[in-house]
């Protein structure tokens, strides 16, 4: 088996690769003068079971190339198998026509990654559940709930938590972290005049006297997330945390979400974080690298990896 990264996430790949014990295959991944991207494989990958672990994150497009380019050169160097590990799986956002003569990115980049050779693909909380049938190749789904679960069990007293959908859309995947952890459900009803921009318009649910923690898949610019807290602690919450598996937090996000009436963000190193992440008070990062770690090791020796779901 062999462990191959691009730049996307150096920091989580090598916490994966410290998981499985195993180094890193030595490969060059740079740019040309033009900003064309060249890859270079190091080791013989004759045969080999081989794992590319490639968040799609920002720049989407550098880091996607990134990844095609590294299956071509493993491809060509007769590997036996090639299995795309994305923390983060960009575009996802882009799953059905939202208007009239509108693309469904996702798919396409589906359709790319599946030309460019890989055999199998392994991710990690998809916006939309149905995105794995974009694939035509096997495609597993992980989901960060049993890592969250822990950490709210570890620092929240569950008889006062409750868990919240920033969304109607949410709702799923909060309700399975609510049901681990024995706490009730709300909702916030939010609409969204416009992307990137949403607006609270009621809170579905008694909050009152509760420590509510928000549950979500992508924070990105963090309107949604700090709109939701003000409006829970105006009906009554005594604080609220999110819980946010891909942290985006792009352009002034960070700086958004340190200055608002959150408690605290936690998200996971599904993407590598930037300066002003670091820097904020309020965000603090749980490590998915043996989630990743243990589905790689169950792919490569043919084991289910169902069992990580629960």
């Amino acid at each position: 088996m062999k462990l191959v990264t691009g730049n996307s996430n150096r920091a989580l790949a090598q916490a994966v690769a410290s998981y499985l014990e195993l180094p890193l295959t030595d490969c060059t991944v740079k740019r040309f003068a033009d900003k064309e991207v060249y890859v270079e494989v190091h080791e013989n990958v004759r045969g080999e079971d081989v794992f590319i672990l490639q968040s799609t994150s920002f720049p989407a497009n550098d880091n996607l190339m990134e990844l095609l380019i590294l299956t071509d050169a493993l491809r060509r160097s007769s590997a036996r198998r090639i299995t795309a590990v994305l923390p983060y799986f960009g575009y996802a956002r882009q799953d059905r026509k939202s208007a009239s003569r509108t693309p469904i990115s996702a798919k396409l980049v589906a359709n790319l990654i599946t030309e460019a050779g890989v055999n199998r693909v392994i991710t990690l909380d998809l916006h939309a559940a149905q995105i794995q049938g974009f694939f035509d190749i096997p495609t597993d789904n992980l989901y960060s709930a049993p890592v969250m679960t822990r950490d709210i069990k570890d620092n929240y007293d569950n008889a006062k938590v409750m868990i919240v959908s920033p969304d109607v859309g949410g709702v799923a995947r909060a309700r399975a972290i609510a049901q681990r952890i024995g706490a009730d459900l709300a909702i916030v009803d939010k609409r969204r005049p416009k992307a990137g921009v949403s607006e609270v318009m009621n809170i579905i649910g008694d909050v009152s006297g509760q420590h509510c923690i928000l549950i979500d898949d992508i924070v990105d610019s963090g309107g949604t997330l700090v709109n939701a807290a003000e409006a829970l602690l105006n009906a009554g919450a005594l604080e609220v945390s999110a819980y946010i598996t891909h942290g985006v937090l792009s352009n002034s996000a960070a700086e958004k979400i340190a200055a608002s009436k959150l408690k605290e963000l936690v998200i996971t190193d599904s993407i590598e974080e930037t300066d002003l992440v670091q820097t904020a008070s309020n965000i603090r990062r749980i490590s998915i690298a043996p989630l990743i770690g243990e589905a790689i090791a169950r792919t490569a020796s043919e084991q289910s990896v169902s069992s990580l779901l629960d």
